[in-house]
């Protein structure tokens, strides 16, 4: 049964999922850091910029979940499902995800953070900075 509404839903996922998508753009820093590239720097500057933008964003979310009293636990993950709890005024509601599903929502984040990231306007606003 559905406890949560559609907009609290869509604020807790977007969170479980941002947050997800922050671990892998950090993860991807320490490889281009590590890594054989010749040029480093410009790829740096982009992951960090969109770990910036990403950060804000959860930043955002994780205050509009405090004002809602609205949580977001892990409970179990196996090899093919996670088991998310989300908790809203007092309220509990289990969602399943198939990881692939997972990976790919993952993967439309970080593409929306980079596309935000490399936008005139953040360029602008960087560059002013």
């Amino acid at each position: 049964m559905r406890y949560l509404t559609d907009e609290e839903l869509n604020i807790a996922t977007r969170f479980l999922f941002l947050s997800m998508a922050i671990v892998v753009i950090q993860q991807d820093i320490g490889s281009i850091q590590k890594g054989p590239f010749k040029i480093k720097e410009p790829y740096i500057q982009l992951l960090e910029k969109m770990n910036s933008n990403a950060l804000t964003e959860r930043r955002q979310l994780r205050s509009t979940m405090e004002k809602k009293k609205l949580k977001v636990m892990l409970l179990n993950k196996n090899d093919s499902f996670s088991s998310y709890l989300f908790i809203c005024k007092g309220k509990e509601e289990k969602r399943n995800y198939f990881n692939p599903a997972i990976r790919k929502k993952v993967q439309e984040i970080v593409q929306e953070i980079m596309w935000k990231s490399l936008s005139p306007e953040q360029s602008l606003v960087a560059a002013n900075a």
